[in-house]
């Protein structure tokens, strides 16, 4: 239930992030109404309110939000990885995989979603502070842990393609922040997948050159090679080793 409940928040939070991404969007009105009043020749009618209008298309763009602003991006590549490493196809699947680099996001952000919480979600939800309100003070939390793991070289390439000049890494904006986050979030994955990488390639050699030895060349390097992986994977206790290198990676100054 907690875990449903960190998801939750996640998913609200990241919808308040979307409208910080695009500032200006939301100021031409302060509230949330569905609908306005229009006079018209006819009477009054009502349509749509553009603020919600924009917020409801936002929310097609949550899926992409979790990936770039969330530690999700570094995690599922690693498992991927990992997967490929074993010579494993299609185990463990796809949605195995997705479902646990999500349960791995919220246990690594949840310092991060809770902070959310506590300035934005909550004081919004009672009433207490306006949406634009909520917008500002959600900024900061999820800024910082970006900021703590975005590299100096991506953070520099992006602030110089925008042209613009910042006295400190916390004046770049969202927009210039994603964007370099995600480019560290790759490289280091893949910094990562290589170091899992080499032990499993390791054994996939040493395999294929006693099968040449032995003549025996008709056999698969693959047939033998899997098992051996797998046993070795399991008695050293990999998932534990790989989730939480995962864990640990993710700096929090």
């Amino acid at each position: 239930m907690n875990r449903l409940k960190h998801l939750a928040c996640i998913l609200s939070c990241a919808a308040v992030l979307l409208a910080l991404a695009a500032p200006g969007a939301c100021a031409a009105t302060t509230g949330l109404a569905l609908l306005s009043e229009v006079a018209g020749p006819g009477g009054q009618s009502y349509s749509l309110n553009v603020q919600t209008l924009l917020v409801i298309t936002g929310l097609a763009f949550l899926p992409g939000i979790l990936l770039l602003m969330t530690a999700f991006t570094r995690i599922i590549i690693v498992l991927s990885v990992l997967r490929q490493a074993l010579g494993l196809q299609n185990t463990p699947p796809n949605m195995v995989l997705a479902a646990l680099a999500l349960a791995m996001t919220v246990f690594v952000m949840q310092n991060v979603i809770r902070q959310e919480q506590t300035a934005a979600l909550t004081p919004y939800l009672a009433g207490q502070i306006s949406f634009n309100q909520a917008m500002l003070a959600a900024k900061p939390p999820i800024q910082n842990f970006m900021l703590a793991q975005t590299r100096k070289a991506p953070l520099h390439l992006f602030v110089d393609l925008s042209g613009e000049k910042y006295a400190t890494p916390k004046a770049v904006p969202l927009t210039v922040l994603v964007p370099a986050f995600a480019t560290s979030e790759l490289e280091t994955a893949f910094q990562i997948g290589f170091l899992i990488y080499i032990p499993f390639v390791l054994i996939d050699l040493a395999v294929a050159s006693v099968l040449m030895s032995l003549g025996m060349i008709m056999v698969s390097p693959t047939l033998i090679s899997l098992p051996l992986k797998l046993l070795m994977f399991v008695s050293i206790h990999g998932w534990v080793l790989v989730l939480g290198t995962l864990a640990t990676s993710f700096s929090t100054h």
